[in-house]
C-alpha cells in the first residue's frame, strides 16, 4: 500500500465516522422535536421518584425564572436520546463492523437488541432501585425545622446523570466484547486485571452515586463487577469460536492444497 492510499483510507474512515455521527444526531433531533409536545408529561415521569417521597403538600421548586423552560428542554433531550438509542447503536455497529470477521458482521440485530436492552435495564435499575434508596437517605435529614425544598434544575441534573451512568455500566459486557473482537484486549488480559477492576468499580461507584454510604455505592459497583465477569465469559466464548473457525479454514486449505 502506498502512502497516498493509506492516507485516503484514513480519510475514508473519518468520512464514515462523520456520516454515522450526522445520522445519529438527526435521529436524536427528530425524537427531540416529538418530545417537545409531551414536555409536561415527561417531566412528571422524571420527577415521580422524589415526588412520592416528599412530605404532604410539598413539591419541587425553581429558583430562577428560566429554570422550568431549560429543565423541560433538558428532559426532552435526554428522553429523545433514549428513544433514538437503537438507531444510534446501529450506526455504531455499521462504523465498527468493517473491523470484524465476515460472520461477525451479521450480528447487527443481536448487538442492537442486547445493547439497547442492557442500557434500558440499567436506567430502570437506577429509576426503581437506586433513586428510592438515595432519596430516602437525603430526605432522612428532614426535621420540623429543616424542610426539603428541592430545586428542579439540580434534581433533574442528578437524575439524568445517574440514569445515563447506570445505562453505561450495564453496557460493560458489550464494550468488553467489542474491544476484544477489535483486538484491543483479550480475556486473559481482563482476567489478570480483575483485582484492579474491583478497586476501580468502587471508585466509580463513589464518584457517580450521590450518597456517601457504602450501600448506595455498592448498587453501582456490584453490577459493574458482575457485568465485567459476564463480558469476560462472552469474550472468551467469541475467542474460542474464532479459534475453531480458524482451525477449520486451515484444515480446508490444507485439504485443497493436497
Amino acid at each position: 500500500m502506498t502512502e497516498d492510499e493509506g492516507k485516503m483510507s484514513f480519510l475514508d474512515h473519518l468520512e464514515e465516522l462523520r456520516k454515522r455521527l450526522i445520522r445519529g444526531v438527526i435521529a436524536i433531533a427528530i425524537a427531540f422535536v416529538i418530545c417537545l409536545a409531551f414536555s409536561e408529561y415527561l417531566f412528571s415521569f422524571w420527577a415521580a421518584p422524589v415526588i412520592r417521597l416528599l412530605p404532604k403538600d410539598s413539591s419541587l421548586v425553581f429558583t430562577g425564572l428560566p429554570d422550568p423552560f431549560f429543565v423541560y428542554l433538558k428532559v426532552d433531550f435526554i428522553t429523545a436520546l433514549f428513544i433514538a438509542l437503537p438507531f444510534v447503536l446501529y450506526q455504531v455497529w455499521l462504523f465498527i463492523s468493517p473491523g470484524l470477521l465476515e460472520k461477525e458482521r451479521k450480528l447487527a440485530v443481536p448487538f442492537v437488541f442486547t445493547a439497547t436492552f442492557l442500557f434500558y435495564l440499567g436506567a430502570a435499575f437506577a429509576y426503581f432501585i437506586v433513586f428510592p434508596a438515595a432519596f430516602n437517605f437525603f430526605l432522612g435529614y428532614s426535621t420540623p425545622e429543616l424542610k426539603p425544598m428541592i430545586a428542579i434544575r439540580e434534581y433533574i441534573s442528578l437524575v439524568m446523570l445517574l440514569m445515563l451512568s447506570f445505562g453505561l455500566v450495564f453496557e460493560t459486557p458489550i464494550i468488553i466484547v467489542f474491544l476484544g473482537l477489535l483486538g484491543v484486549v483479550d480475556s486473559a488480559y481482563l482476567k489478570k486485571g480483575r483485582r484492579y477492576f474491583v478497586v476501580l468499580a468502587f471508585i466509580i461507584g463513589a464518584i457517580l452515586t450521590p450518597t456517601p454510604d457504602v450501600i448506595n455505592q455498592s448498587l453501582m459497583a456490584i453490577p459493574l463487577l458482575l457485568f465485567y465477569e459476564t463480558g469476560i465469559i462472552a469474550l472468551r466464548f467469541m475467542e474460542k469460536k474464532r479459534e475453531r473457525e480458524a482451525q477449520l479454514e486451515e484444515t480446508e486449505t490444507d485439504t485443497t492444497e493436497d
